[in-house]
């Protein structure tokens, strides 16, 4: 008979479902994510480090896991919620199933969840701190919740360290099934805040060289490596707690073009002169709408953010820097652009993976700005 597993919220609501996964306790922000597929890419993304991610479409795991899909070297969400664990795999490209890998590396799941009923709560009461617990009983249900309560919230937590690498790195590693782009190409120094493979294999495949650097990096340890360009990554957390990074951004800007995703944009509106603040329940899923300002083009995206940029701290700096792009679905700030300094940046996840490919074009807006600055 499968144990019973238990989801404690701060404000005292707990759903009870059935354990799959590793037995044990996790904490973290408990957020949902409406993409109907990439749960894997989803799971081993670092932008999720801290969260218990629920899952709106109501199966998983039917397409199993592989080693290609991983968009870091571990499965980076502290616990995993879904209504219904797939009992079969059937995916040419699979090599395991997701409550055997989650097991292997002790991520707590929960399965047999309302998580229509999960999501809704999230969207009135908004993203709080929620406990995990597998197994549990129903003693277990006021311990964890005071757990909940006991977890810090996401403002001011600097979540970038945990996820960043030690030491610099090359990769050359094009996109899945695309050839690397031609060589000689621009030398791209990408921060890494927690970033995701696929965004150094679309670098890769548009024709650049790559070098990933930590978080800490000074500007003028970056500039010494040579770049045509800087990218800054996405990652997890508070950007307004990463002031080392902005620290370094603003140094940075007007010496090379600079290009944010996600929190790397976030990082790049602060260090402009710009300010964020927690959105109620965030954007995560592949089925965001977002429209270009300049060009009225609507791309849906993928998107992964607890924190957005103040679109009027945007428009106390104009003319110098531009609102590019806007969420069609609640009006905020999904892009920006500093055209005297060779800088912009996306909210959103142009490299996909998974979601829709309708903003790859990005990639090659930052080849042209590094082309116009050699």
């Amino acid at each position: 008979m499968t144990d019973l597993a238990l989801l404690a919220l701060a404000d005292g609501r707990t759903f009870t479902g059935r354990a799959f996964g590793a037995p044990g306790r996790a904490v973290g922000e408990v957020v949902f994510n409406t993409s109907m597929t990439g749960y894997q890419e989803i799971l081993t993304d670092p932008s999720y480090r801290g969260q218990i991610v629920v899952m709106t479409c109501p199966e998983m795991g039917n397409v199993g896991v592989n080693p290609d899909d991983f968009e870091s070297d571990r499965i980076q969400v502290a616990g995993f919620v879904v209504r219904s664990l797939s009992p079969r795999v059937s995916n040419w490209r699979s090599e395991g199933d997701l409550g055997s890998w989650l097991a292997d590396h002790g991520v707590v799941g929960l399965e047999g969840v309302d998580t229509r009923a999960l999501t809704r709560h999230i969207r009135a009461a908004g993203a709080v701190p929620g406990a995990l617990v597998s197994p549990a009983d129903q003693a277990a249900e006021e311990e964890a919740v005071e757990a909940a309560r006991r977890t810090p919230p996401m403002e001011g937590r600097d979540l970038v360290r945990e996820v960043t690498c030690a030491a610099p790195y090359g990769w050359d590693e094009p996109a899945w099934r695309e050839p690397a782009g031609e060589e000689g190409g621009p030398h791209v120094v990408a921060y890494d805040f927690g970033i995701k493979r696929n965004i150094l294999r679309r670098l890769v495949s548009a024709g650049c060289r790559v070098t990933v650097v930590p978080a800490g990096t000074s500007a003028a340890d970056a500039m010494a490596l040579g770049p045509d360009g800087v990218f800054l990554s996405n990652g997890p957390g508070d950007p307004a707690a990463v002031d080392y990074a902005v620290e370094a951004v603003s140094e940075l800007l007007g010496q090379t073009p600079v290009f944010g995703i996600c929190l790397g944009h976030q990082i790049l509106s602060l260090a402009l002169g710009a300010t964020t603040y927690k959105l109620k329940f965030g954007h995560r899923g592949g089925n965001q709408p977002v429209r270009d300002e300049g060009t009225g083009r609507v791309e849906i995206t993928s998107q992964n953010h607890g924190f957005a940029v103040a679109a009027e701290s945007l428009a106390a700096l104009r003319p110098g820097v531009e609102l590019t792009h806007v969420n069609l679905n609640d009006g905020t700030c999904e892009g920006l652009a500093c055209p005297d300094r060779r800088a912009f940046g996306v909210q959103y996840h142009p490299e996909a993976s998974p979601g829709p490919h309708d903003a790859w074009p990005h990639f090659d807006r930052f080849m042209l700005a590094m082309g116009s600055s050699a």
